[in-house]
């Protein structure tokens, strides 16, 4: 049965999600980049997107967070239809880390972490004590109390990620959209980020992330979109979704899929022209 919300309607499908998109379509100008896609976000795991530059990822990860406007078709955050909501409740909802954000320079971590508490201010409900602990806890979860003095622009990209991970928890929401967090970052750092996600997904965060790393992506998600060309060719488990077969649909990629020797998830490893066996 398809049940109506207040301000939008939920079908079946998006029952079982907190973050869904139906029948969106999304473009840049007259360039349609993602057509009539539908996929909802099961709640409390870690969902990740990926597929082959330009297939429409962070399109569709700024869509769901309200930065696109779909010309047809409806995200639905909740029960409601995203678009009808005000900015601030989404931002009590919903937290995003775009790719590569630049804070204002100069402007210290601890400065930038409360930032994450605008949405929870007003001209009547001005800056409290509870925002302060809140800041606090922030920085605690994410490593970084004690580079709460120190300017943003000061320190290395894992730690910078880090800090604005930790801003988008200050908002207080359980729902976390990440927008390529391991950018520029080296393997080590990478992980040490992928870590922290791994962490705030086992308080209860329920996290969507763009990522390009095939096998960081298997390790640390519980569940894969797979897009090709701004639509989604699968969707589930590591384990049920990268197949040799799926990756040369989606990336054009010669690969063999394996058991990974430290987890229980699957290991991709490339095979470059020179090495394919040709029948």
């Amino acid at each position: 049965m398809v049940t109506q919300s207040v301000t939008g309607v939920e079908s079946e499908s998006d029952q079982a999600s907190r973050l869904a998109a139906r029948g969106v379509t999304v473009g840049y100008g007259a360039r349609t980049v993602i057509d009539d896609l539908d996929v909802a976000i099961p709640p409390g795991v870690i969902t990740t997107i990926i597929g082959p530059n330009g297939c429409g990822k962070s399109t569709l990860l700024r869509t769901l967070s309200r930065l696109l406007k779909p010309s047809k078709g409806t995200v639905v955050l909740d029960g409601d239809d995203i678009a009808r909501l005000r900015t601030r409740d989404v931002a009590r909802k919903l937290g995003l880390l775009p790719q590569a954000p630049v804070a204002p320079e100069g402007l210290t971590v601890a400065d930038l972490v409360a930032r994450g508490r605008h949405p929870h201010q007003s001209w009547l409900r001005q800056w409290s004590s509870d925002d302060a602990d809140v800041v606090e806890r922030a920085l605690a979860m994410t490593g970084v109390s004690d580079l709460a003095d120190r300017p943003v622009d000061a320190l290395s990209g894992g730690q910078r990620q880090r800090v604005w991970i930790s801003m988008t928890l200050a908002q207080g929401t359980d729902l976390l959209l990440l927008d390529e967090p391991t950018t520029y970052l080296d393997l080590a750092h990478a992980m040490d980020v992928l870590d922290l996600v791994d962490d705030l997904h086992e308080s209860g965060c329920t996290v969507v992330m763009v990522l390009h790393d095939l096998n960081l992506a298997a390790r640390y998600s519980d569940n894969l979109v797979v897009m090709r060309a701004g639509s989604i060719l699968a969707q589930g488990h590591p384990r049920d979704v990268l197949t040799a077969e799926l990756l040369h649909e989606a990336f054009g990629l010669h690969a063999k899929v394996i058991d990974d020797p430290v987890g229980d998830r699957p290991l991709i490893v490339p095979i470059g022209r020179t090495h394919v066996q040709l029948d």
